[in-house]
């Protein structure tokens, strides 16, 4: 089945951004003398800012107001991706693709808009997508199979028609789970978790500058 309805996670996936995130989460951890597991973006990936800025308190014991560690995280991030991240190696010619054939393109990424917005404005792809979701806008995690379904449901569509593509193994086997044709994405930092991801996934990207229409 080709699928007519795209749906993209953002970090990791369409930017390279992921060293940004975790050094962000990493200086927020350490500033604070706080430990954690080997593992930790792993965790964190799928829960979004706030999502992790609670997992910090409530799990890990972060001694500081979430508002507080939201405003901390915007700050470290936002110039890196107001001012550097650039899209992977051959996104934009995909999207183009994909919109020239009549795809619809969505995004929805744990990702706030206050950075999620000027890095696609910058790197010139905001205009390509329908519809650009932060999980906040949904007030869910993409840890949870039930923002699948309500994005399918804002789209229209079953959710068995949409492609979704992350390079998060957790949010691809929950997408899956949620009846999405969930699409593996290669990233540099989940390198240790590579063949995981491909068993896992539906289909699977090295790099979208060889990917196929899905």
């Amino acid at each position: 089945m080709m699928h007519s309805t795209y749906l993209f996670d953002f970090d990791g996936t369409l930017v390279d951004s992921m060293a940004t995130f975790a050094n962000t989460m990493f200086r927020i951890l350490d500033e604070n003398n706080i430990s954690y597991p080997d593992d930790i973006i792993k965790i964190i990936t799928p829960l979004g800012y706030a999502g992790t800025a609670k997992y910090f308190k409530d799990v890990l014991g972060l001694d500081m107001e979430i508002p507080d560690m939201l405003a901390l995280m915007n700050e470290y991030a936002l110039p890196d991706y107001r001012d550097s991240i650039t899209l992977k190696e051959g996104v934009f010619d995909y999207l183009t693709m994909l919109k020239n054939n009549g795809c619809s393109l969505n995004i929805l990424t744990a990702s706030p808009h206050m950075v999620l917005d000027p890095c696609l404005k910058r790197n010139g792809v905001w205009d390509l997508f329908d519809n650009i979701w932060s999980s906040d806008d949904f007030s869910m995690k993409k840890s949870e199979e039930r923002i699948y379904l309500a994005a399918a449901e804002r789209l229209g569509k079953n959710v068995s028609e949409i492609a979704f593509f992350d390079d998060n193994i957790g949010a691809v086997k929950t997408a899956k789970n949620a009846g999405a044709y969930a699409v593996g994405v290669y990233d540099e930092s989940g390198e240790d978790f590579k063949d995981e991801l491909k068993a896992v996934a539906y289909a699977y990207v090295e790099t979208f500058a060889k990917a196929d229409m899905f």
